[in-house]
């Protein structure tokens, strides 16, 4: 059904809250107006609307950076909306080259298969898998064949193809561009035509290969998709882009505890930023809790609120109360109840062990002089008691070790 005849519909404050849902964060919509439209309409007549999100399997793993996304697609799965995840296995074979300066390899059907399931199943803590429809582009980009990829690849041209601005730089660089790149935003594109897509998103990075989509539909007489994009999440140094190269990430399937001391190290102005973009609670919840903050309250209390909430959503809400506790007895300086236990032997002949070498044996100094450094400073604790003598030598027996605030180890030498 073209736009153009398409039946006008009442606007209501449901359909305007509807868009502030969808505006929270977000990097851009386009057309917004149109999206307004949507929404209306979908009210009027019941019928949902059909929101896609296309991630290509290319690592099995992820952080909460990725799920920015995935997050404003939960918040439009709760107003009613079809959410469509939609795995990429045929244009993983393709390789993306959105933002990058070279051809990307493309991955084999085993790694894509590998890696569809884990990030399904991870992905699947954010998302309601009961309201969630699973689509694989391979159900229709297969059957395309050659003679389909034609009629397709007829549709775009090469001009418009170089307005991209990786094709751009790289032909004007110089730099190789196979043809089978030119397919990638092309199947992207006919994968919103394929389910009748009226909003996708992405990341700001894929721009382009959205903007396909509508325009893929337009000549399809399809009614064009809107297209909603959303920022990259600063790690924890708030500096960087989360990156696990960067070591300022936190990957949703690390541990409660290091989960929710993580969160807690941000700064004080990350923290809001991290709340619009991850947190459930409404802007209303976080406009007041903000206010209470610049009224007086402690900042830290917020923070807390905001690392038990992500801590429950990947594991419970159980763990990330035993994770608060956790951290404040650690801050108290007392032992947790859950440590390392480490087996280690004694020096030759059953000499005792200096303590330089007992905290890198215990992996809680890089290097022994790391560890008399560590206890110059003050931070090395024994049965929490401060060690000061870097001459200190231990024997036959168990001992707990502590350095800093949060690295701890049960060690018994024998």
């Amino acid at each position: 059904m073209n736009q153009a005849s398409s039946p006008e519909f009442v606007v209501t404050d449901r359909a305007r809250e509807a868009l502030a849902v969808t505006l929270r964060g977000c990097e851009e919509l386009i057309p917004q107006d149109e999206w307004l439209k949507k929404l209306a309409r979908s009210e009027a007549s019941g019928k949902p609307l059909r929101i896609k999100l296309g991630l290509d399997p290319t690592a099995p793993d992820i952080h909460i950076g990725h799920t920015v996304v995935l997050n404003k697609m939960r918040q439009l799965q709760d107003l009613g909306h079809t959410v469509i995840f939609l795995i990429g296995d045929f244009t993983s074979m393709i390789g993306d080259p959105s933002g990058r300066n070279s051809t990307r390899p493309p991955l084999t059907a085993e790694q894509i298969k590998v890696n569809a399931e884990t990030y399904y199943k991870q992905a699947s803590l954010v998302l309601d898998p009961s309201k969630t429809e699973i689509r694989y582009n391979s159900e229709w980009s297969d059957p395309l064949g050659a003679r389909g990829m034609i009629a397709l690849a007829s549709r775009y041209t090469v001009a418009r193809m170089m307005e991209r601005n990786d094709f751009h730089d790289r032909f004007k660089a110089g730099t190789p561009i196979a043809v089978h790149e030119f397919l990638y935003p092309l199947m992207q594109g006919y994968d919103s035509v394929a389910l009748h897509s009226d909003l996708e998103l992405g990341g700001t990075d894929q721009k382009f290969n959205l903007l396909m989509g509508r325009t893929l539909q337009g000549e399809y007489g399809q009614e064009p998709q809107c297209i909603l994009t959303m920022p990259l999440l600063e790690g924890i140094d708030g500096v960087e882009k989360m990156s696990k190269s960067k070591n300022n990430y936190i990957g949703i399937s690390e541990a409660p505890n290091t989960m929710f001391a993580k969160v807690l190290s941000i700064s004080d102005t990350l923290m809001w930023r991290w709340y619009t973009l991850l947190s459930f609670h409404s802007e209303a919840h976080i406009a007041a809790l903000k206010a209470e903050v610049a009224g007086g309250r402690n900042p830290k209390d917020a923070k807390v609120a905001l690392a038990k909430e992500i801590t429950a959503r990947f594991h419970s809400a159980a763990a990330a109360d035993a994770a608060e506790q956790d951290f404040i007895l650690r801050s108290k300086g007392g032992i947790p109840d859950e440590i390392s236990e480490i087996q280690l032997p004694l020096g030759e002949g059953g000499t005792a062990l200096g303590i330089g070498a007992l905290l890198k044996s215990a992996g809680l100094a890089a290097s022994s002089g790391e560890g008399n450094r560590l206890i110059d400073g003050g931070g090395v604790r024994i049965d929490s008691q401060v060690v000061s003598d870097k001459g200190l030598k231990l024997g036959a027996g168990t001992y707990v070790l502590q350095v800093g605030k949060r690295k701890f180890a049960r060690v018994t030498l024998a």
